[in-house]
């Protein structure tokens, strides 16, 4: 697997642990953030119209959460602080009980969509920067 804007190493391993190989036409790539911004993120998802949001898993290790997108995402994925992750046409299918250790789904397969559109999901990781940042300067 290859990655796009890398900034943990451990993210990328650890969250992958739940997808394994299988057919195309399910196939799609990882964006992984701190836990504290994607948590953000996911609320602002959950709150817009018409907005959904696929699978999320935690990784209480590395402190960071994955947004499942459609593959090919990676290819064009430039959001700072994220890394995203791609099948390299291989396609992944979740295993919903195959989370690590210390880690576990946020919303599982089955009870979200099947992937969050990355478009929706970069505008989300953007306000929840912002607003992550406003908190922080009134401390």
């Amino acid at each position: 697997m290859e990655t796009s804007q890398s900034n943990d190493p451990c993210t990328t391993e650890t969250l992958s642990t739940v997808l394994s190989p299988t057919a195309r036409n399910d196939a799609c790539d990882l964006v992984t953030v701190p836990a504290r911004q994607g948590l953000e993120a996911v609320d602002i998802l959950r709150r817009g119209a018409g907005e959904t949001v696929g699978p999320v898993l935690h990784d209480g290790g590395c402190d960071t959460l994955g947004f499942v997108v459609p593959a090919g995402t990676a290819a064009c994925w430039d959001v700072p602080g994220s890394t995203c992750t791609e099948t390299n046409g291989r396609g992944l299918r979740l295993h919903p009980e195959a989370a690590a250790e210390d880690s576990g789904w946020l919303l599982p397969p089955g009870e979200a969509d099947l992937a969050t559109d990355p478009v929706v999901l970069r505008r989300a990781l953007g306000e929840a920067a912002r607003l992550i940042e406003a908190a922080d300067n009134c401390r």
